[in-house]
């Protein structure tokens, strides 16, 4: 790889020769679909794909195209990049982006069941899987991950980050970038990783997906800060702008968050790129005037990089270099960063996919072990009454439900390379397992109230099957339950239901799922109930009356056959609940680190209607054995505590350290999680996992002085198997 000083030099070269029509092509980036459908775009103009593909490649051998996204196929990529090449008078390359946001070809589980997994390296092989996968077939970069911090699960898109807890997420997100980058992105086998948005736009009101978000400065330094800097300080190379206004301020025209914050605070050196329109949008936000006007205050916020479907602002970059609404240097200081992200790559000397090669990685029977793997390590095992799990192969079962046959839901959404031939479902891993296994649908897929507009990339609607006699299914699944020893029941929603543009008002299981559990159990038959899900949904009414409950999530290419492990005691349940279940949609935002605030927790009278309490706490998940924890000390900065497996079977046990600081110059929330290690244990095996507890993970941004602090107190410390730990010691500094 070339040293940083070369790639300046070789990048300010080009710059000296460029046009501003030339600089502002390199900070365009171009939707490209390669498909003949009808597009709708957000101002209400509409045209086909086809069409669309045709103008952009004009846009391209014209040289107005810096990147490409949306092309998977490696014939098409070298097509394209022939186009990119031969359109500039500088031979730049394009670059090639992607939603890889959970694998390419190879589907991992969803993002949310990563972070489930509490395990950063598993997170990391997952995410080094779909960079070699996507570098092969020629994409350079992932947009991804998503570290928004997410505390409302009506929002769709708290599926694609690491829930609501800030370290957790920066573990995760550091986990992840390692993942898509390696030791450099000049290894044929990684991408740059993109992660996004900044900022704040988990925090959408009401959960609604582009909605605005008021953020105190406190909680945006202390909460959706941190996972972004542990991204950053891993090395992702790339940054994404949020859609919505901040605190009034649309993201994606923030100077204070792109060039204060991000490069000053945070130091990132890497390129920023818009979300989709986002640029344009500002029109839409009433914050700019035209296009003209939208181009010059992105750019001048930070914003190196336009992502447009259609009409791009930056087009318009050389008249606003022209009126003095932008300057010279800072147009000149984009394309740096953008050329410097294709010269560190590698390209202008390899543009080009090997297309064998790419056929070869695609088809690696290794990446989907890697997959199986994640899956088995992400599941939450939420209830277990009576030891109902593991189940005995040799028993008859009954397998419940349209989601337990659906290969599309077994992957979750936005994925698009994927291949459902190869997608095992919960059925088939069950199948595969047990002697004698019958399955009834019982309900018929249920529909999205209302289309997405990424209904467009297809694979997105479920079928609604022919002749489906809706109670004579719904009976004959329930007789089929009767009939078994075992039923295995599988809820939740369809993977079209949660995502992007996908936030729900509820949290119910959608259509007649509840009431098929509900018939189920009246026939006595033991239910093993496996949720499909990205959020959390009510399960109140199974809490109380399904023995056994765990959490699936989207588990990806080799889902079933994970599941089915779990299922039969191959692989004892490890995963742990990366945000608070509550009980209803009524208690959202529910969060575990909250302010003691008037008065103590558990007080009796918060709703009149319902306890204040969660379903299930942060940190939540059973396994089929038990742990004890002792001899819990501190020593200078170490906390150090013994853990037993005091159970019969091999399992994990994830050790998880809260604090708390009683007193100081602000409140501090009740606990925070500040250190955590998936640990495997055998039956009768101890061992002494030891945290770090010093100024890092004491300090905090205080608002009334506006800076971090490190205060003098005493502080609570426990260490336990979730957020609601007991075993307790203190400190004082």
């Amino acid at each position: 790889m070339a040293d940083q000083q070369t790639i300046r030099s070789r990048a300010d070269a080009l710059i000296a020769e460029m046009t501003p029509a030339e600089k502002a092509g390199q900070l365009t980036q171009y939707f490209y679909f390669g498909f003949e459908r009808e597009l709708s775009f957000g101002d209400g103009a509409g045209e086909s794909s086809g069409g669309q593909s045709a103008a952009v490649e004009a846009a391209v051998s014209r040289g107005e195209v810096g990147s490409l996204l949306f092309v998977t196929d490696p014939a098409q990529i070298n097509r394209l990049q022939r186009l990119a090449t031969e359109g500039n008078r500088f031979g730049i390359p394009a670059l090639f982006g992607f939603d890889v946001i959970h694998g390419l070809r190879t589907i991992l589980p969803v993002p949310i069941a990563l972070a489930a997994s509490w395990d950063p390296a598993t997170i990391e092989r997952g995410q080094a899987v779909a960079a070699r996968e996507a570098r092969a077939v020629g994409i350079h970069w992932a947009f991804a991950p998503m570290v928004d911090i997410a505390r409302d699960p009506r929002w769709g898109r708290i599926i694609e980050g690491a829930g609501e807890d800030p370290f957790l997420g920066a573990a995760v997100a550091a986990a992840q970038v390692r993942g898509f980058q390696g030791a450099g992105v000049d290894d044929p086998e990684r991408v740059i990783a993109g992660p996004k948005h900044f900022a704040g736009y988990g925090a959408a009101l009401g959960g609604r997906d582009y909605d605005e978000a008021e953020i105190s400065d406190s909680a945006l330094h202390n909460v959706y800060f941190p996972p972004f800097a542990a991204a950053l300080a891993a090395g992702a190379g790339n940054v994404m702008t949020a859609y919505m206004d901040l605190n009034g301020i649309p993201a994606t025209g923030n100077r204070w968050l792109f060039t204060d914050v991000l490069r000053g605070v945070l130091g990132f050196e890497g390129f920023v790129v818009s979300d989709a329109n986002a640029v344009r949008n500002l029109v839409t936000h009433g914050f700019a005037s035209d296009l003209a006007d939208a181009a010059a205050r992105a750019l001048n916020a930070g914003t190196d990089m336009e992502m447009a479907i259609a009409d791009p602002a930056y087009a318009h970059l050389p008249e606003a270099l022209a009126r003095g609404d932008v300057d010279e240097t800072t147009l000149d200081a984009s394309v740096r960063r953008v050329l410097e992200a294709k010269l560190a790559l590698g390209l202008f000397d390899h543009p080009y996919v090997d297309e064998e090669r790419a056929r070869a990685v695609l088809a690696d029977p290794a990446h989907r072990e890697v997959a199986r793997v994640a899956a088995e390590r992400s599941a939450v095992l939420l209830r277990n009454a009576g030891g109902l799990l593991p189940l005995d192969p040799g028993t008859s079962i009954a397998v419940l439900g349209p989601l337990a046959a659906s290969a599309r839901d077994t992957l979750g959404p936005w994925c698009f390379d994927f291949d459902l031939a190869e997608t095992v479902t919960v059925l088939d891993g069950i199948i595969g397992r047990a002697g004698d296994v019958s399955f009834a649908p019982g309900l018929r897929p249920t529909q999205r109230v209302f289309p997405s507009m990424f209904d467009m990339f297809g694979d997105n609607t479920p079928e609604d099957p022919e002749d489906f006699d809706d109670e004579a299914e719904f009976a004959h699944a329930v007789a089929v339950a009767g009939a078994a020893n075992v039923a295995v029941v599988v809820v939740g929603e369809w993977q079209n239901m949660i995502g992007e543009a996908a936030s729900r008002s509820s949290l119910d299981l959608p259509g007649r799922q509840l009431e098929l559990l509900q018939a189920v159990a009246a026939t006595g038959t033991p239910i093993v109930l496996l949720v499909m899900n990205g959020r959390p949904l009510d399960l109140r009414w199974a809490a109380e009356h399904v023995p056994a409950i765990l959490d699936i999530w989207y588990p990806g290419t080799r889902g079933g056959e994970a599941v089915a492990n779990l299922l039969f005691g191959d692989v004892s349940p490890g995963g742990r609940l990366p945000f608070t279940w509550p009980r209803t949609v009524g208690q959202v935002p529910l969060v575990y680190s909250h302010t003691i605030s008037h008065e103590p927790e558990k007080q009796w009278r918060r709703y009149w209607d319902e306890e204040s309490t969660p379903l299930f706490p942060f940190g939540h998940g059973l396994s089929y054995s038990r742990f004890a924890y002792s001899d819990l000390a501190m020593d200078g900065e170490t906390v150090s505590v013994q853990v037993a497996n005091v159970g019969s079977r091999t399992a994990d046990e994830v050790v998880q350290l809260y604090v708390h600081q009683r007193h100081g110059s602000a409140s501090r929330p009740v606990r925070e999680l500040k250190g955590f290690e998936r640990v495997t244990l055998e039956a009768g095996e101890s061992r002494t996992v030891r945290f770090t507890l010093g100024p890092a993970e004491l300090r905090y941004w205080n608002a009334a002085v506006r800076d971090w602090v490190l205060d003098a107190s005493t502080f609570d410390v426990w260490v336990g198997g979730d957020s609601t730990a007991e075993l307790t010691t203190t400190f004082t500094t």
